[in-house]
């Protein structure tokens, strides 16, 4: 999960929620944002943005009352936050640090049970592009770019023998790395296994219209204000003040992969998503939009798809009749698949 305030406020540009007029904006939303309007006698938008997972996340419901939609978002929330420390690499007491440490856990919380699944599942249809165990070369990133250099391929491909999900065994209890020196990061598929759950709270305690958004990772259930569809734009990787595409969604979930969200270098060529094959950062996208049924597998397909070709990304989504795809090349060309929705 991301940090920084400057990175925050970009994440909320992602993609973000249209309600009417009631759009989010990075320049007047502060660290914790409250909001309560009435669109009918009826029907009332209830909102609430923190920040969490290192990024805004917003919750809104449509519901006739508001101590009932408030009393939701608040136990949504709590999901989020529970599950964030369960699935950190950051948080040095957290499950996923123990394995990263020890290269073995046990009694596996089934949370991360299902979300290493789904990884391990992805790893296989995405022929290893999206890869949990890159942990070691984002390590690696990290500390050299902190001491002021870069990388040299040598010890690229030194860590890169350690890098692969093939060598995760994955058990009903427990979960062993068979590399030295392995690691995984669940950040290109966590978030959106956590709004999923927090959609899931929302759904249980009775508000089926809502919209989740966390840093771009968004599920919608039911309808916006008057029954209308729900309406997500996407972010323009130029900064341009211009959507290049937008979405009506009814129950599903969209997600973006960008390269202007984190870069470790001053020359942009290493940046938080990393070819596994390879050991660097990708550079044919600027952005990769995925829809799916759920946030968790548009998470980690717009992650997939950013460490391919736009054209092997189409034609990956291609297969799948329940994902579609957008996709703004380098030098700002759109590939779209063939059902994309906007």
């Amino acid at each position: 999960m991301e940090n920084g305030v400057d990175d925050r406020r970009r994440n909320l540009l992602k993609l973000t929620g249209l309600l009417g007029l009631a759009a989010l904006s990075p320049l007047v939303i502060p660290a914790e944002h409250a909001e309560a309007l009435w669109f009918s006698r009826k029907q009332l938008k209830v909102s609430r943005t923190r920040l969490s997972m290192g990024t805004f996340v917003s919750i809104t419901a449509i519901h006739p009352s508001r101590d009932e939609a408030e009393e939701a978002i608040e136990l949504a929330f709590a999901e989020v936050d529970r599950l964030a420390f369960l699935l950190s690499r950051y948080e040095p007491n957290s499950p996923v640090s123990q394995l990263n440490r020890a290269g073995v856990l046990d009694e596996v919380p089934g949370e991360i049970y299902q979300v290493m699944s789904r990884a391990l599942y992805f790893y296989q249809h995405s022929g290893g592009v999206f890869d949990v165990s890159v942990e070691p070369l984002m390590d690696l990133y990290q500390s050299s770019f902190a001491a002021g250099k870069k990388p040299g391929d040598d010890i690229i491909e030194r860590v890169l023998a350690n890098v692969g999900a093939q060598y995760i065994e994955l058990q009903q209890g427990r979960i062993t790395f068979n590399r030295p020196a392995m690691g995984i990061t669940l950040d290109g598929i966590a978030k959106g296994y956590i709004v999923d759950r927090a959609s899931h709270v929302m759904k249980r305690h009775g508000i089926a219209n809502h919209l989740i958004n966390a840093g771009g990772d968004i599920c919608t259930s039911g309808a916006a204000a008057g029954g209308r569809k729900w309406t997500v734009a996407i972010q323009d990787p130029d900064k341009k003040k211009e959507f290049p595409d937008i979405v009506e969604m009814a129950d599903g979930a969209i997600a973006t992969s960008g390269n202007y969200e984190i870069y470790y270098d001053q020359e942009k060529l290493f940046h938080h998503i990393i070819d596994p094959r390879t050991g660097h950062s990708p550079h044919h996208s600027s952005s990769v939009t995925v829809t799916a049924p759920t946030a968790m597998d548009a998470d980690a397909l717009a992650t997939a798809l950013f460490v391919l070709a736009p054209g092997e990304g189409r034609g990956l989504i291609e297969t799948r009749p329940d994902n579609e795809c957008f996709i703004i090349d380098r030098d700002g060309r759109i590939t779209r698949s063939s059902g994309w929705p906007g």
